[in-house]
């Protein structure tokens, strides 16, 4: 499916009417490295360290704090409940307290105790793929949580991300919330990790761009696994009622993947009229410019400017590309890179970071972020949010205190502090006493966000789930 070059740059509209809303993952007291992702350089190399909840959950908060003193729209997902109700049930253990039930599954394998405990669900542009209402058929913004069958913890997430997004976009004549594409690898599925958009500005439709790693009969290739479908990108065409022809598909260069690419929001970001690629991120980069209106203004990243390691390493591409709120006279956008602090560090990354910024291209401004905990674990700021374009009326449609103010922030913070954990091993998962940090965390965060206590913030106990 491909689009079909337009000829000239659309004229761009007023976007008082549409905003982009990034909604960043609230960071779980479950905090930890255990290092769960295969293929994820960062992860794997992280393995049995000692992680900071309160600093990771903190340093996100001050990413959500600068882009909304920026004037951006920011959002939050809360966490959902450690451990996983329903994965305890599941896995056979549903009948006893939590913590003996995570005791029981450390006796099976350590790590079967850390993938119920994981707080990977911080990494929300793994959440779900979603297409604005521009875009689909009824009008409305569909929601496709992602299966994530390629990795075990992962793969429990998507039951209570169903439940929390239903908490939030509860309006059904505006949002659609599908469930997650089957557990089957032929649907695996990674959510807006690996799905881009353009449009000349996020309010008008757009051509929406799904890259895969493999198709779905596939053998086994390479040194790390090809996590997304072509299926899955396909099934979710037709479930959020997309026009075919405004639909691209891209496959990700298996060379990205095996250097540690899990994601190809690892060597490419898109941005409205904007994709900022390394020039190893697809497979067919030819066939794609072709594929893509001719307005997308490409700027691809050569090998010799910034090696294809050091891209990895630094998470150059992991950066959120934002539209700023104000555009020129002539409606060119303003936009931003919020890269993190690991590209500063890296000298090929700085440079070229450097030289970017007032290039003829709409990147004006780079701005550095700590994500360091999130970034050990093989997630920067683009990781750490799902992307939604929202006109005002779906933006007033919203349930809950989701959308942030200088309030809310100040109130995370100190929630930050009451709750969370200065330390914590992958050992300290065992700890009953953790448990209670968890439900006692989640259960004021709900009240605070306004959103419907367990059933918000992941589900129901596992006793009362057993016996429902």
């Amino acid at each position: 499916m491909t689009a079909p070059r337009a000829t000239s740059m659309p004229v761009p509209v007023p976007v008082a009417v549409s905003a982009e809303v990034n909604f960043d993952g609230l960071v779980g007291p479950t905090h930890n490295y255990a290092g769960l992702s295969f293929g994820n350089r960062a992860s794997m190399g992280s393995a049995g360290q000692i992680a900071s909840p309160r600093a990771a959950a903190r340093q996100g908060l001050a990413k959500m704090r600068m882009l909304h003193r920026r004037g951006l729209i920011q959002g939050v997902l809360p966490p959902p409940r450690r451990p996983d109700p329903e994965a305890l049930i599941r896995l056979g253990v549903g009948d006893l307290e939590p913590a003996a039930a995570v005791r029981a599954l450390a006796g099976v394998s350590p790590a079967l105790a850390a993938a119920v405990m994981s707080a990977s669900s911080m990494w929300a542009a793994n959440a779900a793929t979603v297409s604005p209402s521009t875009d689909t058929s009824d009008a409305r913004v569909h929601f496709t949580p992602a299966n994530l069958v390629s990795t075990t913890h992962r793969s429990f997430e998507w039951h209570q991300t169903v439940r929390i997004l239903r908490s939030i976009f509860r309006d059904r004549e505006r949002f659609v919330i599908h469930d997650a594409l089957p557990s089957a690898a032929s649907f695996a599925d990674e959510g807006a990790a690996n799905h881009g958009r353009f449009a000349p500005v996020h309010g008008r439709p757009g051509v929406e761009l799904f890259v895969y790693g493999r198709d779905a009969d596939d053998r086994p290739a390479g040194d790390f696994p090809r996590r997304q479908t072509r299926m899955a990108g396909e099934l979710i065409v037709r479930s959020h009622g997309l026009d075919p022809d405004r639909a691209v598909f891209a496959r990700q260069a298996a060379r990205a993947i095996d250097a540690g690419a899990f994601h190809n929001d690892v060597v490419s970001v898109a941005n409205e009229t904007v994709l900022l690629a390394h020039e190893s991120a697809f497979d067919d980069p030819i066939g794609l410019r072709r594929s893509l209106p001719e307005w997308v203004e490409w700027i691809e990243v050569p090998e010799a400017a910034v090696p294809l390691s050091d891209a990895i390493a630094s998470y150059l591409f992991n950066s959120q590309l934002i539209t700023l709120p104000n555009r020129d006279p002539g409606g060119r956008a303003s936009m931003l890179l919020v890269a993190p602090g690991e590209v500063a560090n890296t000298p090929s990354a700085a440079s070229f970071v450097a030289e970017l910024v007032g290039g003829d291209h709409p990147i004006d401004e780079v701005a550095i972020v700590d994500l360091r905990q999130s970034m050990r674990n093989g997630g920067g700021p683009a990781c750490v949010r799902l992307r939604v374009v929202l006109t005002a009326q779906e933006r007033e449609a919203l349930s809950g205190r989701v959308l942030v103010d200088d309030d809310l922030l100040d109130e995370l913070d100190a929630w930050v502090d009451r709750h969370y954990r200065d330390e914590l091993t992958p050992a300290d998962l065992l700890d009953p006493g953790l448990i209670d940090e968890v439900d006692q965390a989640l259960d004021e965060l709900s009240t605070l966000l306004v959103l419907d206590g367990h059933r918000a913030a992941g589900g129901p106990g596992a006793r009362e789930l057993a016996t429902a």
